[in-house]
């Protein structure tokens, strides 16, 4: 759901009321459809105050009974002009409005209109109780305005039980009113609130990949860029090799650092694809296997590293491959760091397992005699990441010296039958 969808197709029908505002502290301004009604409650109460006075002023009034001096029909009649005036600020100010004009309910003819749309506003922009409260304030004066202006041809209880209909009527629909706009609000903010969980969820889902996509370069770079200082290392200190070995390790290094720069291009496309329109993704490369980890061990054995593989896995071709491709990466985590920290040791790696055993995967080499600082620098988050890798397959990991003082990584990962 976008921000566009929260928007309505035609905001000038409605109230300014439940029109998202421009801005967090602005007031709600008036729509088309404010105007309009504000336009017709005026026209409606200049209308009624005309009728009122020119009955007030009638030997024959049909509202009330007439007022005795011609003083008393003009004040009436600018009383009701006045308070028509008012009620273009009805909606800012409805309660403070409300009580200044209360008064006025107690003897005015030619304000009962304007009156009566001043309590409706009350009713629709207000609190309940504070609703409830004004509803009996004009419940009372009804009653006191039937004894001071008693109506012509109906008796004071009749006159009486009419104010009060009517004022139940507008109350009633000052409240469904109110409460349908409650639930246009409660649902616009539930929408709103949806698209900022929604939002929530594809930044997690982007940090997520983000940072698969961290630990899956780390794993291959680091793979690749020391046995890129190993081949380098060895030409390095052997100026006297002959011009195939020069030849062999500069051809692996050259295809070690295209697979590099390959990776890295491949990841920063990725991360700068973000905010990017959406495209036809390219197919992506083929993941590694149980069965690539042959081509590993062997790359390394290429690079000088002595590794000893043994397999024992029972039926390796049906391993799964999200078991097989963390297999992989253990192992070439294990490799890497032995190059790094125990370079010219042998290193062994034992695959063993199967169906409902599960995969057990151990990485073992002898501990460097001395200190040694790493030729090649490492971020020290590898193991952190295998940890996590194999955490989130269900499996175990353990790592460091065992009881023979050699370096031991070892992981079991489930496999289910």
């Amino acid at each position: 759901m976008s921000r566009t969808a929260l928007v309505p197709e035609h905001p000038w029908l409605l109230p300014g009321a439940l029109t998202p505002p421009a801005g967090v502290a602005r007031r709600h301004r008036r729509t088309t459809r404010d105007w309009l009604v504000d336009v017709l409650c005026l026209l409606l109460s200049l209308g009624w105050v005309a009728w009122a006075t020119v009955d007030n002023r009638s030997p024959d009034p049909e509202l009330a009974t007439p007022l005795p001096y011609d003083w008393m029909v003009a004040a009436d009649a600018v009383v009701g002009l006045v308070t028509t005036a008012l009620l273009w600020v009805r909606r800012r100010w409805p309660v403070g409005l409300a009580v200044a004009t209360l008064p006025l309910t107690l003897f005015s003819m030619a304000a009962a209109v304007p009156l009566l749309i001043i309590y409706f506003t009350v009713l629709v922009h207000c609190r309940t109780a504070v609703a409830l409260a004004y509803t009996a304030a004009c419940l009372g004066t009804n009653m006191a305005f039937s004894y001071l202006r008693p109506d012509p041809q109906l008796s004071y209880w009749e006159t009486t039980t009419w104010g009060v209909v009517i004022t139940l009527l507008v109350l009633a629909w000052g409240m469904f009113v109110r409460a349908r706009r409650q639930l246009v609000v409660s649902l616009r903010e539930r929408a709103e609130r949806a698209e900022a969980e929604q939002q929530l969820r594809v930044t997690q889902a982007r940090q997520v990949e983000r940072t698969r996509i961290a630990r899956e370069m780390h794993d291959v770079l680091a793979h690749r860029i020391s046995l890129l200082s190993l081949h380098a290392g060895a030409l390095e200190f052997r100026p006297d090799a002959s011009p195939e070995e020069v030849a062999r390790a500069a051809g692996v290094i050259r295809s070690s650092a295209h697979a590099a720069l390959q990776d890295l291009r491949e990841v920063i496309g990725v991360l700068r694809a973000d905010s990017a329109p959406a495209a036809p993704a390219a197919p992506e490369r083929p993941q590694p296997t149980l069965d690539d980890v042959p081509a590993l061990v062997d790359e390394s054995r290429t690079a000088g590293v002595r590794v000893d593989l043994r397999e024992r896995v029972d039926r390796a071709g049906q391993v799964p491959a999200a078991v097989g491709r963390s297999a992989y990466r253990i192992v070439q985590e294990g490799l890497t760091n032995a190059r790094k920290h125990a370079p010219g040791v042998v290193v062994s790696v034992d695959l063993a397992g199967g169906p409902v055993r599960g995969l057990n995967v151990e990485i073992r080499n002898r501990w460097p005699v001395g200190e040694r600082v790493p030729e090649i620098p490492g971020a020290g988050t590898g193991l952190v990441g295998i940890a996590e890798r194999v955490h989130l397959a269900g499996g175990r990991l353990t790592h460091g010296r065992d009881e023979s003082g050699d370096f031991r990584l070892a992981a079991w990962l489930p496999w289910p039958a």
